[in-house]
């Protein structure tokens, strides 16, 4: 029992005297007289289920003997009652303390916050697509897991890093960066659509979270240059979407921002192409003390050397990763895409692996590259200057990689098959 919390144990006691009372109750009036073995009926159940569900005590109603209508006090799942009696406290909680804490300003009203359907999963969270009082919005939701489903630690986890995402959103007002409208720390009252239209909606957890910006059209980088794997990019999109990339990471880094996941995935293309970062959810304040940032945050094949190895960093893995999309940009391919994660970061820390630029990319365009994923952080570019050199760059006589239906004849080295995103 010492595993168990008092008072759910005197909770539990308490129904199982009042259980009993009334059991010998009912013998006293005769009421089992003709039934010499009787079963334990729902209503009889009630008494005891009260406290909450029906089903609150699922499993534990195995435990009452047919022969005398009492609960074995061995055979109680006290686990069981021990996950539903949280649960509801904590909905007990949530209704009672709720509307008594103080209104953030970044918080929506649910009201005006309808969800339709579903864009994409993630490892930080499921994108929805919707509406917010009558704007086109992409709803992004934590996963916090089914209710009870994750531990205290867990909860206050997920609930930190909800926190800082809204933290660093917030406050950004850039036009190569999604606009941030609003979140909300508790979705109970929120449905999002069913798989099947003849189901009734989905209802969240009453802990989930969910931050509502603007819904860009265009989708996703990665989805652009997938489908022009084959044809390629030309010269004057490439520079124009890197200049947009690097402008974005340019006003972060201005905010002592370090967005630690940039990759094509999370660059997204409004109706007129126009590239804008997402996807705040490991981005943090750039520490003072550079040792106060470690950790392999990020993307496989996007990662810098000093953050696979764990070493202390700072913004200049951003840049680091900027290198890299302007590459896949520029050739609208996957970085060591027929590399395992060993072998990856392997080779990146011990044998300086960079992705391999084709021998048509213009000198100036490859010379970015080369110096944002230099080794040495303290060699790369800041973004400001990425942003010149790229703006200084010559557009009007071409030089994008050349389609893959033309390398034979062109003579130029590029990737052989076709691969994937």
């Amino acid at each position: 029992m010492a595993d168990y919390n008092p008072i759910l144990v005197f909770v539990i006691s308490i129904f199982i005297l009042q259980f009993l009372s009334k059991t010998m109750d009912s013998r006293t009036n005769g009421e089992i007289e003709d039934n010499p073995n009787p079963e334990v009926s729902e209503s009889k159940l009630k008494n005891v289920e009260s406290v909450g569900e029906k089903d609150t005590l699922g499993e534990c109603k195995k435990s009452a003997s047919t022969n005398d209508m009492l609960f074995r006090a061995d055979e109680i799942d006290l686990k069981c009652l021990d996950v539903h009696l949280e649960k509801h406290l904590s909905r007990a909680w949530s209704r009672n303390v709720e509307p008594n804490r103080p209104k953030e300003p970044w918080e929506i009203d649910l009201a005006k916050l309808e969800i339709r359907n579903l864009i994409a999963r993630g490892a930080y969270g499921t994108v929805y697509r919707g509406t917010y009082d009558g704007q086109d919005v992409a709803v992004k939701l934590l996963d916090w897991g089914e209710d009870d489903m994750a531990t205290t630690n867990e909860l206050a986890a997920l609930r930190a890093s909800f926190q800082q995402e809204v933290a660093v959103w917030q406050k950004l007002d850039h036009p190569n960066v999604t606009s941030f409208i609003g979140a909300s720390m508790g979705t109970s009252n929120l449905k999002i659509p069913a798989k099947n239209s003849s189901d009734d909606p989905t209802e969240l957890p009453s802990k989930a979270c969910c931050v509502v910006v603007e819904f860009l059209r265009g989708g996703t980088l990665k989805g652009l240059l997938y489908r022009n794997r084959k044809k390629k990019l030309p010269y004057k999109i490439v520079i124009q979407l890197a200049l947009d990339l690097a402008r974005g990471l340019s006003y972060l880094h201005s905010k002592k921002i370090v967005h630690r996941d940039v990759k094509a995935e999370n660059m997204l293309l409004d109706s007129n192409r126009k590239l804008k970062i997402a996807d705040f959810g490991v981005a943090r304040v750039e520490a003072q003390n550079p040792k106060d940032m470690t950790g392999e945050t990020g993307t496989l094949g996007y990662m810098a050397p000093e953050v696979l190895e764990g070493k202390p960093y700072n913004r200049k893995c951003d840049v680091y990763s900027f290198g890299v999309c302007l590459w896949e940009t520029y050739c609208c391919d996957l970085p060591y895409p027929f590399l395992s994660f060993a072998e990856v970061s392997s080779a990146v820390v011990r044998h300086n692996l960079r992705p391999e630029i084709p021998r048509c990319c213009p000198s100036s365009l490859a010379n970015v590259m080369r110096r944002c994923w230099d080794a040495n952080p303290d060699k790369r570019p800041e973004m400001p200057e990425v942003v010149k050199l790229l703006e200084a760059i010559d557009t009007t006589k071409g030089g994008g990689m050349i389609p893959e239906d033309q390398v034979a004849a062109a003579g130029c080295f590029c990737f052989g098959p076709v691969r994937g995103p």
